[in-house]
């Protein structure tokens, strides 16, 4: 009994630590004897997010932010528009033309900005907004060499070229990332084109997460090959919306031998 009352006298407090199952962060408590809880620290980069009165709000999804945008009058970012947009179209309209490319899967089409000035034989485009979908066909209408769709509508189409441009860093958790990079590959025949940035770096955007994809791509692709990087044209932090931080890579099939 003496020593219960020690250990209320002198521990009225101790520290509480809990996982974040969905952020992979450390959310710490201050908590009393009686068990009351007072959030004192939190740490979080996406996920669950926990309110001063301890309320759990909704868990941050890559796909609603982007149909919001789309649905609030925003763009694909400026990554589709201007010099970048120019530079991007320079090096796949040439990599179309010298490979003989006839077919051509882009999983990511925004606004379809990016589009107009590309020249691909026949192509499709899918994206996981119905906003951003809705806009693609409006604005190729009467073109048959062009057809959009919803992610959800894909069921293992193939091409000869396999597009992501401007997305993989928009992913922000981690099992789209893992479905995402897997149907960019699954879907090539002969090559995959991926422009982004490859690197693990923070972030204050919500909506933009850096990773090393090349790793993920060794792991788990290894019968495709690193063929070319194309460093950008204007590189930077892409914060005055002229520049960027992404480079091309080119991947092509080579089965690996151990």
């Amino acid at each position: 009994m003496i020593i219960k009352e020690i250990i209320k006298k002198y521990f009225k407090k101790y520290i509480l630590c809990i996982k974040n199952e969905v952020t992979q962060k450390v959310i710490w408590f201050s908590c009393n004897t009686t068990g009351q809880k007072r959030k004192k620290q939190k740490q979080i980069n996406s996920g669950e997010h926990i309110n001063k009165s301890c309320k759990m709000e909704k868990v941050f999804r890559s796909s609603d932010y982007w149909d919001k945008r789309y649905v609030d009058g925003g763009n694909s970012g400026a990554g589709s528009y201007g010099r970048l947009a120019e530079f991007k179209a320079e090096i796949l309209n040439n990599f179309v033309n010298e490979n003989n490319i006839e077919t051509v899967i882009e999983f990511g089409c925004g606004d379809g900005n990016q589009l107009l000035f590309l020249n691909y034989p026949k192509y499709k485009g899918y994206d996981v907004s119905k906003t951003a979908v809705a806009l693609c066909r409006n604005k190729f209408r009467g073109d048959n060499s062009k057809q959009f769709y919803l992610l959800d509508e894909y069921h293992n189409e193939k091409a000869e070229l396999s597009l992501s441009l401007d997305v993989i860093f928009h992913l922000i958790e981690d099992k789209v990332f893992d479905n995402y990079m897997s149907l960019v590959f699954s879907c090539s025949e002969r090559c995959v084109i991926i422009y982004s940035s490859n690197k693990v770096e923070y972030s204050p955007a919500k909506h933009v997460k850096h990773r090393k994809f090349t790793d993920w791509i060794e792991q788990n692709k290894r019968e495709w090959q690193l063929i070319k990087k194309i460093p950008n044209r204007y590189p930077g932090n892409g914060n005055d919306g002229s520049s960027s931080f992404c480079d091309f890579y080119i991947f092509e099939k080579n089965y690996y031998k151990k």
